[in-house]
């Protein structure tokens, strides 16, 4: 992000500090930057002029306005914790705020194969006007192969959206996953029937862009990867038009990742294999760094596991009851 911003208060040395500490651990971290600038000019309007912030100084801070949500009012405040986090390891005493988030987390969207069946069919219907420019017409393309990534190899959206193509191994059907959350690399392997398709749309984008691009899916600008904010876009606006649309339970893209883990657990479980034994490798084909974490997609979708129930003995100690700020 290009900062143009002065910043004026006595913590703006510290504001830059924190961003540049994220920048070098790979985060973007535009959005929370904007959060740190306006805390810059809070802290300018309040008159601060000592680095040992108290509870009583955030107390404005910390409250919730009229037009403000619960999800925003907790971003807000913990792009200012992370400030106050670098401070404290630099040996400035701040007050660190903790318990300031109470919003429900909303329950993910287990797809059923209904409705994936109706998204495909109109993310594959879907055809841009003839007077639109031939990057969308590309664009349609490279949607209709995203997102069955996304389906059937549980990827995060940056992962699938984000890849180079020296990552793509078209001939073995390899991506290599680098860098992802928690720092991690790993090896997803694409299904026969995937690999064909990511063939054959390689070789249309090759033709159609004249050259071999950077990213295995560009953006509309080709020296850059497709936007995850476009890919959530196009996601929302395809759901819309299936007849499933007016759900009250609205996924996202990351949706396709919780069902993923529900559709193989299910299938293990109904092939009568062990998933405590089975757990590590899914866990390590997510990019988990534990089980514990994979453990976290079970509480969500407990009610999604009844087959796992009837046909797992050890089910409920692999998924243990959830309870209730979860």
């Amino acid at each position: 992000m290009t900062d143009n911003i002065s910043r004026k208060s006595i913590v703006a040395p510290y504001i830059e500090g924190v961003i540049n500490e994220k920048h070098s651990l790979g985060y973007s971290y535009e959005s929370e930057e904007l959060v740190l600038n306006r805390f810059d000019e809070y802290c300018v309007k309040n008159k601060l002029d000592t680095l040992e912030i108290s509870k009583e100084f955030l107390s404005e801070w910390m409250g919730r306005s009229e037009t403000e949500g619960e999800f925003n009012r907790g971003k807000r405040i913990s792009c200012v914790r992370q400030l106050l986090l670098f401070m404290a390891s630099c040996g400035i005493h701040v007050y660190i705020p903790h318990d300031f988030c109470h919003f429900k987390k909303a329950l993910p969207h287990i797809f059923d194969p209904d409705e994936i069946a109706e998204f495909f069919c109109v993310v594959d219907s879907y055809q841009t006007a003839m007077h639109h420019c031939r990057s969308e017409r590309r664009l349609a393309n490279e949607y209709s192969l995203l997102f069955r990534w996304y389906c059937c190899c549980g990827l995060r959206n940056n992962e699938a959206a984000g890849i180079a193509v020296e990552n793509v191994d078209l001939d073995n059907g390899i991506l290599t996953i680098l860098d992802s959350k928690g720092s991690k690399d790993r090896l997803v392997y694409l299904p026969d029937d995937l690999r064909e398709s990511s063939r054959r749309y390689f070789d249309y984008l090759k033709d159609e862009l004249g050259y071999v691009p950077k990213w295995f899916f560009p953006g509309k600008n080709t020296e850059k990867a497709l936007p995850n904010t476009t890919v959530d876009n196009v996601f929302s606006r395809f759901w819309s038009s299936t007849k499933y649309g007016g759900c009250s339970n609205k996924p996202t893209v990351h949706d396709f990742r919780f069902t993923f883990v529900v559709m193989r657990m299910n299938l293990w479980a109904e092939n009568n294999r062990d998933l405590q034994v089975m757990l590590p490798y899914l866990s390590r084909y997510l990019g988990h760094k534990s089980t514990s974490e994979t453990l976290y997609y079970y509480y969500l979708v407990y009610d999604a596991y009844k087959t796992i129930r009837k046909k797992d003995t050890v089910a409920d100690a692999v998924i243990p009851e959830v309870v209730s700020y979860e």
